[in-house]
């Protein structure tokens, strides 16, 4: 709490934000004398002397002798308080405490929302009052254990406030002594602290002076005296502190009334973030010792359903309620033979016995022997805790028992007896008591009774209660209907940046249904219309899905469209009007099941970035590999919008994680089965909106999942086709030029099965060997298999993509080409093929771009162009053809889409502006004026042109990674040219000003300003320029006239010595600082880069794979023969075309579920090597460890108790043995039992004395 900001008026801001207090939070005042009879009339009953007593309190003489007895709210008045904001305590930290002078007659909303929302404590899962052990009474040993060990430790892990008196003195000490110490130990890693709030009375607080200041103290300074005793000031292990005010000074239980109505209003709240929870916040008071005074508190408290705790053994009132309930006043068959009447009187007499003998010195018997008999009938609500049965560190179970001890009490007749005890397990985050009490195979669970838990562990995160609860009988797909998981989305953190993006796309939607309902000319909706049109203003399914898209983008469909009954591929205007007047109607769409529930659970854990959430759902969920890929895309889109740093890195590191899961997933698919492993990559998702996993990971920048061998593999196979992958690269290239030879084995193909073979016997037990271990078939990457798998048996097209199919029942081959046809194929539709193809063309292109610009760039017409310089034009209007069937033509999005995927490649901006400068050049080459600047622009666009060689070559194993290392470079240069800019423009402008006085030259000017510094650091540099001391043959002037005409102005040799210097500056900048700083950055970005260039450069490859996958076998000029054959078969023959999905596949029905099933189990075997590995680490060896020492510190606490126990009987033994011979003596000395043998002594056995 910085109390440092200061603001207009000499205010600071907390002051400003509690200025309201004293308008609303009142003190109490005496306003009458009540003489106290021992005191001699020199005091009030209230505690105050009569001197501080006002006029009008003393005034009136015959009432005062009249009253008999002081009375709060009789004898006090209520003004403005004086008393409140921050204290600070002498030798305590930075931290400050807040407290607050208040009536015992405020409202406790009020305390509570000040509590909350303006001091900013955390809300409560859990409240426990400890009452009693006020005062200097001494607290015993085992209770300081219970309250360190076991009270403070069990509300540290449910997140709880303590309320006592706040005094340093009695259990007050001990508990802030114990909040003080768990807070130093687990102040990093406890996710819920403890708030202690102490509620004195004030006139009870020592030195309370020093809080007074009817403006507010921001801070107070508190003193407190005789630091090492108890006292009644203040203790600083408290967070916040309501000072009660009855009026009186010095008295004890003022503050017990606001007390009671505060805990009392606290239970009536409901836990969990915004108040989601699924249960009120439990209130549980502990009572410790405690003297009479504190039965009336206790019955009261418990007449309003108020659950007790009682430390049975610390004194007072704890002991006899204790005895009570330990020992039943009343037998069952004592109350059945006896009337009413006479079992209620020896009720009472057993009970006033036990009160005589708990406080033997109490006049009024017959008055708290009525309490206690209150307080025992209302005996469920009281739980008991003996420190000699239970050790501290079961206080926390104690405690769970004793709230759902009376939540049963109050709970309905027909609910489960253990719902309740369920939903406190939850609010507190103890997933060990519910699996060791509530889930140990005694308890069955209905659905229904889960649901509610299963909310609040969803919304306040608490992943090990989602999976126990999927565990022990929740069905997940009858939990998650629509309408929940819109609620789950409603119940984001309004500090997320998910709330934020949901809101935004909420707000759109709202303003056009507002400015349609507004627009129309109709009376005021009826209740019930304004009940159909609720749903219109709340989160809907339409607004995750906008979220989705964005972050998501083009790579997959949209989401959450089949519920909202918009169709698939709905523009987005048409599919935004539709769901504003489908929103205003029933919303029946809401009670449905939600078609994909752990996916749709997943994706809202990934977009709160809850990373053991969201991993519980990716293991539940099916399509293992894709769905760690999404949601690796989804947290690196969210991390470029967050703009908190811890978060940003939070979400770049689960990013990463799922990535690395995705990685680990694939290798255990890639090891089993390779051909599975390559469909389960071109596979389309149904779930994740018809993408596949290649798409998903080249949107997600995985490159670490893109470097996997099974990858790389399938991009392999599909990049040579049918040929083997050993063939050379100078076979192709002949091949190319001589095209026979494959006909020849000069090039090896794969062999393909025949479709003979399963004519014959055993090729059918062949088939269904393979059919039988295979969960689907055989998976084919050869273009010759790539034919009629449309429904009306047409053929694909000849540039058709490597699509990867199952071979269906049946010949493989219906329509088998001749072998002529089938090999030409075979070889010119390869993408290696197409790819050398277009290389030797591109390398041609430039050849005769540069033959025409170099030697026959003819003058404009009618004596040119030459007709190389028409072929180059020919040449380049097919590139721009090519370039729109690309963009235009190929794949199934809408024109938006298309444009935004074509702009984001470095690459097709590169060919746009090559082909934006060539139609510029041409059109300014084709006229007199403005010839030379048309060369000039054909010239700067071969240099384009060339440069876009640099991508061809990416795909070079060596050459990819350098290319990647240039882009980084490049980068760097961009800062060096800022630095590098920022000394030349201050070094040239000093410089000019220093040698020229006057040269309004401006062509002069940029030379020397800009391009003479550049040149210096090159190291040319003109001494007789530089040097005006010593006198340069150079014809200058220095007549202002001749110089304005553009003679060459004389040095000023004024300040020559300066000049001299700054140029060694600047120098000593430039190329020693600033060069070695790009040569750093340049070897950083270098040495990063080539570590992981085997990885960016298989990231790389499948762009370019896929790019010449998708182009016609013919490169430009040629390829315009392409163009005209498509054109005849989509236009004419009508034949559709298989090139919209990249490297896609569908599979539907048992092919679908068998390819699922066999990821689920190599995702099991994954997840099960994971675990090996962790419990073999080092950390996971020493927590087991530590349970196994902790185990055998707990057998020596039983071990202690038995000793204990052992040494009591041997007391008890050597008793009896001593009675005994006592006994033997007595007898032996009298005559009245003779016996017949004589005593055994300690060595006789029992066997010699039988004998004898």
């Amino acid at each position: 709490m910085d109390d440092s900001d200061e603001e207009g008026g000499g205010m600071t801001k907390n002051e400003k934000e509690q200025s309201w207090i004293p308008k609303v939070f009142k003190k109490r005042l005496c306003t009458t004398f009540v003489e106290d009879a021992s005191s001699k009339g020199q005091q009030c009953q209230c505690g105050r002397p009569r001197k501080d007593h006002q006029s009008v309190a003393l005034g009136d003489y015959f009432s005062t002798a009249m009253v008999s007895h002081w009375d709060s709210a009789q004898h006090s008045s209520e003004s403005a308080t004086d008393a409140f904001g921050e204290v600070e305590f002498d030798g305590a930290s930075k931290r400050h405490s807040y407290y607050l002078r208040l009536s015992t007659d405020t409202q406790p909303n009020i305390a509570y929302n000040l509590i909350t929302h303006h001091w900013g404590l955390s809300l409560p899962n859990l409240v426990v009052s400890v009452v009693g052990g006020e005062g200097n009474s001494k607290v015993k040993t085992w209770v300081r254990e219970v309250l360190r060990q076991g009270l403070v430790k069990a509300s540290q892990s449910t997140g709880a406030w303590i309320l006592t008196e706040g005094l340093r003195e009695g259990v007050g000490r001990c508990v802030g002594e114990a909040v003080r110490d768990h807070a130093t130990a687990a102040s990093s890693v406890s996710h819920s602290q403890v708030v202690a709030i102490g509620i004195p009375s004030w006139g009870l607080v020592h030195n309370r002076q020093q809080l007074i200041n009817p403006e507010g103290s921001f801070p107070a300074k508190y003193h407190a005296d005789n630091t090492f005793s108890d006292s009644s000031c203040l203790d600083k292990n408290y967070q916040a502190f309501l000072l009660v005010d009855d009026g009186s000074v010095g008295r004890r239980g003022g503050e017990s009334g606001f007390r009671a109505r505060l805990e009392d209003y606290i239970s009536h709240q409901r836990t969990g973030i915004w108040g989601s929870g699924s249960i009120n916040i439990p209130v549980l008071c502990l009572l410790v010792s405690g003297e009479v005074n504190l039965m009336e508190r206790l019955d009261l408290s418990l007449r309003t359903g108020m659950p007790w705790l009682v430390l049975v053994g610390s004194g007072g009132v704890a002991n006899l309620v204790g005895d009570l309930l330990e020992n039943p006043v009343v037998s069952v068959s004592g109350g059945e033979s006896k009337s009413e009447a006479g079992a209620g009187g020896d009720l009472r007499e057993r009970v006033a016995e036990r009160v005589r003998r708990h406080f033997p010195s109490e006049a009024d018997m017959d008055k708290l022997t009525d309490r206690a008999l209150s307080i025992y009938q209302n005996r469920d609500l009281i739980s008991i805790y003996n420190h000699e049965q239970e050790g501290p560190d079961d206080f926390d179970t104690v405690l769970l028992k004793a709230l759902v001890k009376a939540s049963k009490r109050c709970s309905l007749a027909d609910s489960s007896p253990y719902t309740e005890e369920l939903k406190l397990a939850v609010t507190w985050n103890r997933v060990d008591i519910a699996r060791s009490e509530l889930f140990n195979g005694d308890i069955q669970w209905k659905c229904d009774d889960l649901e509610d838990s299963m909310t609040d562990a969803l919304v306040n995160d608490k992943p090990e209660f989602v999976r126990l609860f999927t565990e022990n009988g929740l069905n997940i797909l009858n939990y998650l209907t629509n309408g929940r998981l819109e609620s789950l989305y409603r119940s984001t953190s309004a500090s997320s940046l998910i709330y934020t993006l949901l809101q935004r796309h909420l707000a759109m939607r709202q303003a056009v249904v507002g400015s349609a309902n507004s627009a129309t000319d109709l009376p005021a909706p009826s209740p019930k219309e304004l009940e159909m049109l609720r749903p219109a203003k709340e989160l809907s399914l339409y607004e995750v899905s906008r979220v989705l898209e964005d972050l998501l983008g083009d790579v997959c469909q949209a989401f959450y469209y089949a519920p909202l009954s918009l169709e698939k591929g709905t523009s987005k205007r048409r599919a935004f009007k539709k769901v504003c007047k489908y929103l205003q109607g029933p919303c029946v769409y809401r009670n449905k099941r939600c078609l994909y529930p752990w996916a749709s659970l997943f994706i809202w854990a990934m977009l709160q970035n809850r990373k053991e959430m969201a991993i519980y759902f990716w293991e539940m969920a099916g399509e293992s590999v894709l769905s760690a890929l999404s949601g690796c895309k989804l947290l690196r889109e969210l991390s470029k919008l967050e703009v908190e740093t811890e978060t940003k890195n939070s979400m770049k590191e689960n990013a990463q994680m799922f990535e690395n899961l995705a990685y680990g997933v694939f290798s255990k698919c890639y090891e089993s089965s390779e051909c599975r492993s390559f469909t389960l990559l071109i596979r389309k998702s149904p779930v994740w909106g018809e993408t596949t996993c290649l798409q998903m990971a080249m949107a997600a920048d995985a490159r670490v999942f893109f470097s996997h061998d099974g990858v790389q593999s399938l991009l392999t196979q599909i990049w040579w086709g049918d040929m083997e992958r050993s063939t050379e690269v100078w076979k192709l290239i002949l091949t190319f030029f001589v095209p026979p030879l494959c006909y020849t084995s000069f090039i090896s193909f794969r062999e393909s099965e025949e479709p003979g073979e399963e004519n014959t016997e055993a090729g059918q037990a062949a088939s269904r060997a393979k059919d039988h271990h295979s969960l689907y078939g055989e998976t084919v990457f050869s273009y010759s298999d790539i034919k009629h798998l449309s429904p009306d048996g047409e053929e694909e097209d000849a540039e058709a993509e490597v699509h990867i199919r199952t071979p269906t029942k049946g010949p493989l081959h219906p329509n088998k080409r001749p072998f002529i046809i089938s090999r030409w194929r075979q070889f010119w539709y390869a993408p290696v093929t197409s790819f050398l193809g277009n290389v030797l063309m591109y390398f041609t292109f430039l050849f005769l771009y540069a033959y025409v610009l170099l030697v026959d760039f003819k003058p404009p017409p009618p004596r040119g162009p030459a007709i190389a310089e028409y072929v180059l034009y020919f040449w380049v209007f097919t590139i721009v053809c090519e370039e729109i069937r690309e963009t235009f033509i190929i794949g199934s999005m809408t024109l938006r889409q298309r444009l935004r995927l074509y702009g984001q490649d470095v690459w097709n901006r590169c060919d746009l502006i090559a082909i934006a400068l060539f139609l510029i050049g041409l059109c300014c080459r084709m006229f007199k004026k403005t010839y030379e600047l048309g060369r000039g622009t054909l010239c700067i666009d071969f240099m384009v042109f060339t440069i876009r060689l640099i991508h061809i070559f990416a795909i070079h194993k060596q050459l990819g990674p350098k290319i990647i290392i240039v882009g980084k470079m490049m980068k760097d240069i961009f800062f060096f040219l800022f630095f590098l800019g920022v000394w030349l423009m201050a070094y040239g402008i000093a410089n000019q000003a220093l040698l020229y006085s006057y040269d309004p030259r401006p062509d002069r000017i940029f030379r020397r300003v800009f391009y003479r510094p550049y040149l210096h650091i090159f190291g040319q540099i003109p001494v007789e320029e530089m040097d005006t001391g010593k006198h340069w043959d150079m014809p200058c002037t220095d007549n202002v006239t001749l110089i304005e005409d553009g003679e060459e102005p004389c040095r000023d040799t004024y300040a020559n010595w300066l000049v001299v210097i700054l140029l060694v500056v600047y120098l000593l900048v430039t190329n020693i600082l600033l060069i070695n700083l790009l040569i750093a950055m340049f070897s950083y970005t270098f040495s990063k880069v080539q570590e992981r260039s085997d990885i960016y450069w298989k990231f790389q490859r499948y762009n370019l794979i896929v790019e010449y996958h998708s182009k016609p076998s013919l490169a430009p000029p040629f390829i315009f023969l392409s163009h005209l054959h498509l054109l005849v078969k989509r236009n004419i023959r009508k034949m559709p075309s298989m090139k919209i999905h990249h490297f896609a596949q569908e599979l539907e029905g048992k092919a679908a579920n068998r390819l699922m099933t066999w990821e689920g189990i190599q995702k099991e075997n994954f997840l099960s090597d994971e675990s090996k590995k962790q419990r073999a680490s080092d950390s996971e060896r020493l927590k087991r460890m530590s349970v196994k020492v902790d185990g055998m510190l707990k057998q020596m606490v039983e071990m202690r108790d038995v000793d204990h126990r052992l040494r009591a009987l041997e007391s008890q033994m050597e008793f009896c043995s001593s009675a005994m011979e006592w006994l033997m003596e007595s007898l032996a000395q009298g005559n009245v039992v003779k016996p017949s043998r004589p005593p055994p002594t300690l060595n006789e056995t029992p066997s010699s004395s039988g004998s004898s």
